[in-house]
């Protein structure tokens, strides 16, 4: 797993704002929109920033952590400089916005090989069972949130 803040060594990685925890999606999924959509209602912190993977700054992340930059079975979530990955990198997202939100860290009990196989059936379907949607547009209100 690479240092914490490694990317910020990556010459193909252009800079962007990290000091919040950042969660890289599938801006094409409904799926995964969806689950944005969820998090900036629920995120009454504000703390999460959003970048959809198909801009130039998402390919750039996948193909640092070693991920097709173009078949998104996985989101990234950074968080201070660390990126996670599948069920772990889903469970820090859901606890990160609190109460009740946060009894999903109970999943971490689960054996981590059996909470990843249950993600990426997840990941592996969820065209199928959510469909494919043109890139998400935030709102006005929800543009600040999102790196470009």
């Amino acid at each position: 797993m690479p240092a914490a803040y490694s990317y910020r060594d990556d010459a193909d990685v252009p800079a962007f704002a990290d000091d919040r925890p950042l969660i890289v999606f599938d801006g094409e999924c409904v799926f995964c929109s969806g689950w944005v959509k969820f998090a900036l209602k629920h995120d009454k912190q504000r703390r999460y920033r959003f970048l959809a993977a198909q801009t130039p700054l998402g390919a750039a992340l996948y193909r640092h952590y070693g991920l097709d930059a173009r078949d998104y079975e996985t989101n990234i979530f950074i968080e201070d400089g660390r990126a996670f990955f599948k069920s772990d990198g889903s469970i820090r997202m859901v606890a990160g916005l609190g109460f009740p939100y946060s009894v999903i860290r109970l999943f971490r009990l689960l054996p981590r090989r059996m909470a990843d196989r249950l993600y990426e059936f997840i990941a592996r379907n969820r065209l199928k069972i959510a469909g494919r949607q043109s890139c998400m547009v935030p709102t006005p209100e929800q543009r600040s949130r999102f790196i470009a």
